[in-house]
C-alpha cells in the first residue's frame, strides 16, 4: 500500500507523521515549501493545506480524519477501539478537532463571546475556559491511563499533540494534568521517531 505524506516540519504535518509511524505505515513524504507549492500537491488538495495524506490513490485531508483513517487502515497497531467501544475515542478525538481548536484560535484571534452568552450559543466551543476545564476532567479522570481505552489510541496522539502545540507557545494553560499527559504522550517511541525525522527537515538557523 503506498502511502504519501505531504507536510511541512513546521506545521500539524507533525500530527500526521507521528500517526503514520504509530500506524507502522511505510510511507514517502513531500515537503511542502509555502512560497511553491508543488502543482501535485494543489493537484490533490486546492485547499493547499498540510498535511495531506494519499493513500493508494484515495486522499485524506484534515488531520483528526487522517488520524482516524489511520487507525481503520493498519488495525493491527490497536490505534482505535473495537468498533463497539468508540463513544469515547471519537468524542474526544473530535473534541480536540472542534471546541479545543476553534477555542485556542478565538483566543489568539482576540475573538470571544463572553459578554454574551446567547453568542456563546452560537460557538461550538461556547467559551474558552470551560472548553480548558472539560478537557482537564476528562485527562485527569484518565489518571495514568488513556482518554479512550485502556490502550493508548488515535485520539491520546491527537489531543497529546494539540497539548503539546499549545503548552509550548502558552496558547494552552500549563496544568498539572496537561503537563503529565503530554510526558507520556511524547515518551512513546513513534512521537520520539516522528519528532526526530521532522526535526532534520527543519531550516538551519541563519548566522550572524
Amino acid at each position: 500500500m503506498a502511502i504519501t505524506l505531504y507536510t511541512n516540519p513546521m506545521s500539524r504535518g507533525r500530527i500526521a507523521r507521528w500517526a503514520l509511524e504509530e500506524a507502522g505505515a511505510e510511507y514517502d513524504v513531500v515537503t511542502v515549501d509555502w512560497r511553491d507549492k508543488p502543482a501535485e500537491f494543489l493537484g490533490v488538495n486546492p485547499m493547499g493545506k498540510v498535511p495531506t495524506i494519499v493513500h493508494d490513490g484515495v486522499v485524506v485531508t484534515e488531520c483528526a480524519a487522517i488520524c482516524a483513517y489511520l487507525a481503520d487502515a493498519f488495525p493491527a497497531a490497536k490505534l482505535a477501539p473495537p468498533v463497539d467501544a468508540r463513544g469515547a475515542y471519537y468524542r474526544w478525538l473530535f473534541f480536540a478537532a472542534g471546541p479545543l481548536e476553534q477555542a485556542v484560535t478565538s483566543k489568539a484571534m482576540g475573538w470571544s463571546a463572553d459578554a454574551d452568552p446567547q453568542k456563546q450559543g452560537m460557538l461550538g466551543f461556547g467559551n474558552f475556559d470551560r472548553t480548558i476545564d472539560t478537557l482537564e476532567d476528562a485527562v485527569k479522570a484518565a489518571g495514568d491511563g488513556w482518554l479512550a481505552a485502556d490502550h493508548f489510541t488515535a485520539a491520546d496522539l491527537y489531543v497529546g499533540a494539540h497539548l503539546s502545540w499549545g503548552l509550548q507557545f502558552g496558547s494552552i494553560p500549563k496544568r498539572n494534568a496537561f503537563v503529565a499527559f503530554v510526558a507520556r504522550v511524547q515518551g512513546r517511541e513513534a512521537a520520539q521517531r516522528a519528532n526526530a525525522k521532522d526535526d532534520a527537515l527543519m531550516p538551519a538557523p541563519a548566522e550572524g
